[in-house]
């Protein structure tokens, strides 16, 4: 139960991938955090592989500074995410007090859109390393790693290790 106490956002919408929301999802409450799923609506969307979830409220419902953390998993959502400035001002918010933002595969779409990828190592899908290096990060090809207060994973095999990088940094 090393997180409990600690508060983390997990982005929703329609398209997300099953995986990478459900696995961070729930390994990070078997650690013991309080989970919140952050979504545009609060209603029900369906992931790339047909599960279901459903926002438990929208971000204007969340205060930034409440967060120990932010995850963004990838699918088809994060190019829906995106396009709010509600769901990319709370990203920019939580990495900008230091708090740990967790981006995997095509959610580094998210993440260039709140502004936070300039300067720093990156990695996620291959589908979005030209995105990532044009808006200024430096893409590394490892399935996770931490730098600074952004943890990120590449693919789906790769979630074991995104979650052991995400719940380290955490705990810390």
């Amino acid at each position: 139960m090393r997180l409990r106490g600690k508060k983390v956002a997990v982005l929703v919408a329609e398209g997300f991938e099953d995986l990478e929301y459900w696995v961070p999802l729930m390994r990070l409450r078997e650690e013991g955090a309080e989970v919140v799923s952050v979504g545009p609506s609060l209603d029900p969307v369906r992931g790339k592989n047909a599960l279901q979830a459903r926002a438990d409220v929208t971000p204007d419902q969340v205060d930034a500074s409440e967060l120990a953390g932010v995850v963004v998993p990838g699918g088809w959502a994060p190019d829906k995410l995106r396009r709010y400035p509600e769901i990319t001002g709370l990203v920019r918010r939580v990495h900008e007090r230091g708090g740990i933002v967790g981006v995997i595969c095509h959610g580094g779409l998210v993440a260039i859109s709140a502004r936070i990828v300039e300067g720093v190592r990156a990695t996620g899908s291959l589908g979005i390393k030209d995105d990532l290096e044009n808006a200024g990060a430096v893409w590394v090809d490892k399935p996770a790693f931490r730098e600074g207060n952004l943890v990120w994973g590449r693919v789906v095999p790769d979630i074991p290790d995104f979650c052991r990088e995400l719940i380290s940094a955490l705990a810390d």
